[in-house]
């Protein structure tokens, strides 16, 4: 449907890609994969036609209609969010317009003398949208909605007064209820909650068109594509399986390609030793012209381009008492709501508990209520001796000093440590080379995510109280933080939509309902296979 063919791309002194091709073919599920900055979005510009290729050809069969998400989602106002979704709707929502138009125009005095030919006129647009299914339009926006955790009130509220993140979710409800032959969707899994996940999740299986996308949530990826491709280098390279088949794949090309080299180096410097030995011999000078010019021809085999992934040994965590945190009876309303009524919920050392439950169920309550950011208004909020409290929210990034480059701040933070230890420290959360001048006010989220972590494990408090630590954290950087974590040994009390984060570090489970609290020993993955559902409030 779509084919890219050698294509070259150049932004200023950034070569993205060189000679590089692949397809999209009806019906195929693909994973587009590599590092930040490699060209993913380049990528996706240019195949709706927003970006040309320098060299090459990007080319697109003949009515084939293509939708495409981004993370900018421009102006939104003046209109219901239900509105702002159907009018994405590609054609139908032209016609739909139409038919508003001239219904208008039927009530308006000034132009009685045009009624037959508006009655002819809208007998043909009504019929167009009874072909389009428009009259099913508003029940399937409405299910759409629905699906990415829309109450009725906030589909019927003007959709200006909607946050950043939930304005991603109305454009991406327009995309989905656009129902293009090829969708592109560039981080579609950002700012939404494990239940929208995991309805996400099922509606892009089922759509039956051609599909790209690029998120950070590998268990998401891993069971929507069935085929991925990955920028490196300035090349495009095509994996037939999923991401897990990928990985490994990649992988072993990696191992091998690395043999390769490192055998044709052992021979290479064979040779140029023999060359240097007897390049002044005239009884050689043939053998060693024969070799020079053998030399000149072997085709040399690069080194595996790996990712840059710096490891870095964080302290240990003093040690706790064993009595953490508890409450008891406790209640906390907002207005006429009840949030909590006598909740008991004791938190023992080395416990990690993953807290789960619909949207407004109350788990970022809970953290806030453990970490005394706000109060109970009624019962006990006690932490225990010894216990050394560190808190991550999103509200942590809004205390960074805005002038202060990344380095200046850590060195700020730490002001005894070495700058090689700063140094390490910072490339392990994604800051090299110039990213540790950047001044914190113009770091993106996840960068600013990333600093506020990085300073939170590098002195370990032993009692870590998590509020979506993985929002905007690359892959790889969710794995290295996954892997530290999960040789962390103090105790964690946390929330998080990212699946594969739930299953590799939670060993306890609350799911906060309607109905007060339910506690599972075990952790997610027990949870799962306990209850038979990935999220509260999904069926089983």
């Amino acid at each position: 449907m779509i084919r890219l063919d050698k294509i070259s791309k150049q932004n200023g002194k950034q070569i993205l890609f060189i000679e590089a091709s692949a397809a999209l073919n009806r019906g195929e599920k693909v994973g587009l994969v590599g590092p930040n900055g490699a060209g993913k979005t380049t990528l996706f510009r240019m195949l709706t036609g927003a970006e040309q290729p320098d060299e090459g050809q990007v080319s697109t069969d003949r009515g084939v209609t293509v939708g495409y998400f981004s993370q900018d989602v421009g102006e939104m106002s003046g209109r219901s969010v239900l509105a702002e979704v159907m009018d994405g709707a590609g054609p139908v929502s032209a016609v739909a317009a139409e038919m508003r138009d001239l219904e208008a125009a039927f009530a308006d005095p000034a132009r009685t003398d045009e009624m037959d030919a508006l009655v002819e006129r809208y007998g043909e647009v009504q019929a167009r949208f009874e072909e389009l299914d428009g009259y099913a339009l508003e029940g399937r926006a409405a299910e759409v909605l629905a699906g990415l955790s829309f109450t009725p009130e906030m589909v019927e509220g003007d959709v200006g007064r909607l946050s950043g993140g939930w304005k991603m979710r109305v454009a991406l409800a327009r995309i989905l209820l656009m129902a293009p032959d090829v969708m592109l969707l560039d981080e579609p899994s950002n700012h939404l909650d494990l239940e929208s996940l995991i309805w996400l999740e099922a509606f892009l299986k089922q759509f039956d068109g051609a599909l790209m996308m690029t998120s950070h949530d590998r268990e998401f990826m891993n069971r929507v594509v069935g085929k991925v491709v990955e920028i490196d280098g300035g090349s495009l390279t095509t994996y037939s399986g999923d991401y897990v088949f990928y990985e490994a794949q990649r992988a072993l090309a990696e191992t091998h390609q690395q043999a390769q080299f490192e055998r044709q180096q052992a021979m290479l410097a064979k040779e140029i030793k023999f060359i240097e030995r007897f390049k002044a011999r005239a009884s050689h000078a043939a053998q060693v012209q024969s070799r020079v010019k053998k030399l000149d021809k072997i085709e040399r085999v690069e080194p595996p381009r790996r990712r840059q992934t710096v490891s870095f040994d964080f302290p240990a965590a003093p040690r706790s008492g064993d009595d953490v945190a508890s409450l008891k009876q406790v209640a906390k309303r907002y207005g006429s709501r009840t949030v909590y009524e006598g909740l008991d919920f004791a938190v023992r050392r080395r416990e990690r508990w993953c807290v789960m439950g619909i949207n407004g169920a109350g788990k970022s309550t809970l953290l806030k209520l453990v970490t005394a950011t706000i109060e109970p208004d009624e019962g006990t909020v006690a932490i225990g001796g010894s216990v050394k409290l560190g808190y991550f929210a999103q509200h942590s990034m809004e205390l960074l000093d805005g002038e202060a480059t990344v380095f200046a701040d850590l060195e700020a933070s730490f002001p005894q440590a070495g700058q090689g230890s700063l140094r390490a420290l910072a490339g392990c959360f994604g800051f090299s080379g110039d990213d540790v001048e950047k001044r914190c006010r113009v770091l993106s989220g996840g960068e600013k995510a990333r600093l506020v972590m990085a300073k939170m494990l590098y002195d370990p408090p032993n009692f870590l109280v998590l509020d979506e630590p993985t929002n905007h954290l690359d892959i790889a950087t969710k794995e290295m933080l996954i892997r530290a974590l999960a040789a962390y040994e103090g105790t964690m009390l946390f929330v998080s939509h990212d699946r594969h984060f739930l299953a590799a570090l939670s060993n306890r489970v609350l799911e906060v309902t309607g109905d007060g609290v339910e506690q599972y020993g075990g952790g997610y993955v027990e949870y799962v296979a306990r209850t038979g559902r990935e999220a509260p409030g999904l069926r089983s």
